[in-house]
């Protein structure tokens, strides 16, 4: 299974409150000048750093540097960082939650962030959704994929279709770490690695340029939105994106007319194809009879 990455960030759920940055805490920046914002620092790196339970060797010269590189390039890049942790705070527990029920670690919520921004993101290659699933494995791990639907939009079935990978990588390849590595590179790919390189970790691995960077990134991401504070971002808890209580509409007949599907619903067509992105064209054909929900916003919340 080749999954398609996208560039990008991602915040831990852990904080509840506006951050502040104080001259008590600790903070990767220094404190010369008060912190003076225009300024560029160098970054206090933690002294131990886990994915999933298991540990980093950031001990090893090339381990610390390869980290170093992409918390820097994602501190940095402060717009998107600030975007992605608005957005977070929106998908956040639904993610989460699917993910505890589904026997991932909760770390694994930050992959889904560097593969699309939180965004149902489209690659040049064709994987779509939250998660990049491309059309055959999609298909192979039972969405339906086609014209009319494509439930690689559908963030909770989404999700549970990477998990259902997820979990057979960790199965085949012995670790959470190269089960993430294996979204990027395949299953077989990083097998064929290990064997070819007589070794039995990611961090052994001569790799190419886009896996060797992969889990940086998400060690990155979880570090930086673990800890936005110490990494110089502030915001308040008003200024997150927040989730849209919706109730769900199950049916098994087709739909004609989409638009005017939404307007008995008493929304507009682009409010019902928001959160259901899912939902292709301005129809449902259903000749299979198959049920669906479609999601609707709790009245008047528009």
């Amino acid at each position: 299974m080749k999954f398609r990455s996208i560039y990008l960030l991602t915040f831990s759920f852990c904080f509840l409150s506006a951050t502040q940055i104080h001259s008590d805490r600790f903070t990767a920046f220094k404190d010369n000048d008060e912190g003076q914002a225009s300024k560029v620092y160098a970054l206090k790196l933690p002294e131990i750093i886990d994915f999933a339970g298991e540990i980093v060797p950031i001990e090893f010269p090339d381990i610390k540097e390869r980290f170093d590189k992409e918390l820097l390039v994602n501190t940095y890049w402060q717009s998107n960082m600030l975007l992605l942790l608005k957005r977070a705070n929106k998908y956040f527990p639904l993610i989460e939650k699917i993910l505890e029920e589904e026997g991932i670690p909760d770390d694994f919520k930050y992959l889904a962030v560097i593969e699309s921004a939180l965004e149902n993101a489209r690659s040049p290659k064709g994987a779509k959704g939250f998660w990049q699933i491309m059309p055959n494995t999609g298909r192979e791990y039972g969405l339906e994929v086609n014209a009319n639907v494509d439930e690689r939009y559908h963030l909770e079935k989404s999700t549970r279709v990477a998990s259902s990978y997820l979990i057979k990588a960790k199965k085949r390849l012995g670790s959470w770490t190269l089960a993430a590595a294996s979204y990027n590179r395949g299953m077989s790919g990083i097998s064929h690695l290990l064997k070819k390189q007589l070794a039995d970790n990611y961090y052994d691995l001569l790799l190419n340029n886009e896996t060797n960077r992969y889990i940086f990134r998400i060690l990155a991401v979880k570090e930086i939105m673990s800890h936005p504070d110490r990494y110089g971002f502030v915001f308040s808890k008003e200024d997150l994106y927040r989730p849209i209580p919706l109730r769900k509409i199950g049916l098994d007949t087709a739909i004609g007319n989409l638009a005017a599907f939404s307007k008995a619903q008493k929304i507009n067509y682009k409010i019902l194809k928001t959160h259901n992105k899912w939902l292709i064209e301005n129809h449902l054909n259903n000749r299979s009879r198959k049920f669906y929900e479609i999601s609707i916003p709790e009245e008047s919340y528009y």
